[in-house]
């Protein structure tokens, strides 16, 4: 298992770096400083390496949510926790990955999808009713529209046609879309507590 882990750390940092269709068998396997036949011996393609990889990223990712939610102070103070998580995730993702996973990797994409529409949409869903009892958020929020549209906005960050990746870094883009969310969402309450955490200071 050991030399399974290295080629998927190694896999995964390529892919993430240089986007999944640009990454080769025989770039792998010379990041590893390893022969082709031993990469083989291990996995028969590159895309059980992208499935396995992907796979393994989104069960870290789960346990990593999991743990920021239980440590939030409030559904704020979640969100920006998050967000603090998000500009580490994806500020240097490479800008084609979601276009590479539905184009080329069928199986890989399903995970992704499956891990967006059930364990995203729940946590946001989660999220946003917290806030509403903690009188953070509106209580008049369609909770379930707008959970659609906080998941939308996170593939919609990665789209290079709205966002095109040598004007907009992944980080700016995430972290703009995120606080125009909160702002949207939130109460009076929410507000200030917002611009607490944002070091900002608006005249009443």
């Amino acid at each position: 298992m050991e030399i399974k882990d290295r080629i998927l750390n190694h896999a995964q940092q390529l892919f993430m770096r240089n986007g999944i269709k640009s990454v080769s068998m025989d770039d792998i396997a010379a990041d590893l400083a390893m022969s082709k036949k031993t990469l083989y011996k291990w996995f028969e393609n590159k895309d059980q390496i992208v499935e396995a990889s992907m796979s393994r990223h989104l069960d870290s990712t789960q346990h990593e949510c999991k743990s920021m939610i239980e440590d939030a102070t409030s559904a704020i103070d979640e969100l920006f926790q998050m967000l603090t998580w998000i500009k580490q995730e994806f500020g240097n993702v490479h800008p084609s990955i979601f276009y590479d996973l539905k184009k080329f990797h069928a199986g890989t994409w399903q995970l992704w999808q499956a891990h967006k529409n059930e364990f995203i949409l729940t946590q946001i869903v989660v999220n946003l009713r917290r806030g509403i009892t903690e009188g953070l958020f509106r209580a008049d929020l369609d909770v379930d529209v707008l959970a659609r549209l906080r998941l939308a906005q996170i593939e919609l960050q990665f789209d290079p046609d709205l966002f095109p990746p040598r004007e907009f870094a992944n980080e700016r883009v995430s972290v703009a879309l995120l606080e125009h969310f909160m702002l949207g969402v939130a109460t009076l309450k929410g507000h200030k507590l917002i611009n607490q955490y944002r070091h900002v200071i608006e005249e009443e």
